[in-house]
């Protein structure tokens, strides 16, 4: 099977919103909860593997999570090894292709009868190898806000992202410090 890999920084977003989806992260609980928010998730990422649908692939989704989270926590050397058993799991790797207008596309190859989740953790791990060799470690980052326990990978040009859901985690501190700047006003 070929599942289209848009390089490494869409490879390490869907790294970085699958981990966030958890409920570690998330005080209303679960963003994965079922399989039709699986499935909305993959779309959102455009990731729709051949690979076919099983009771199991929820749970399976969960459990890469935790993996992927380990990934984003461990030590550089670690994270390169852990990251790179993500890509054996069920592929080659990356590999280019030409499609119908004969432009070159990625493409990862997957074994015959790889879960879901084994196609995502290819497609994860590759985009984390690729973060590791183009930009470094250092872009593995825990979230800034206060109370978070989020973790995401930074692939924005200056560097600088601070936190694993900006639009969230990033306007909560936005809105607490002009609420502390109003009430020192007052």
């Amino acid at each position: 099977m070929k599942i289209p890999f848009k390089g490494y920084m869409a490879g390490a977003g869907a790294a970085t919103d699958l981990v966030n989806t958890s409920p570690r992260v998330r005080s209303a609980g679960d963003a994965l909860p079922d399989s039709a928010a699986l499935e909305r998730f993959l779309a959102e990422h455009g990731l729709l593997p051949d690979a076919p649908r099983s009771a199991d692939d929820l749970a399976r989704v969960h459990a890469l999570r935790d993996e992927v989270r380990t990934v984003l926590e461990a030590d550089e050397d670690e994270a390169a090894r852990l990251a790179g058993d993500l890509v054996a799991r069920a592929g080659r790797g990356p590999r280019l292709h030409r499609d119908g207008d004969g432009r070159w596309q990625w493409h990862i190859e997957t074994a015959a009868g790889a879960s879901l989740a084994d196609e995502l953790a290819v497609v994860i791990g590759a985009g984390l190898l690729g973060v590791l060799q183009a930009l470094g470690h250092d872009r593995f980052r825990p979230c800034a806000a206060p109370d978070c326990d989020g973790v995401f990978v930074d692939t924005s040009r200056a560097g600088r992202r601070r936190y694993c859901m900006p639009d969230l985690c990033g306007n909560r501190v936005s809105v607490a410090n002009h609420r502390a700047r109003n009430r020192e006003r007052a």
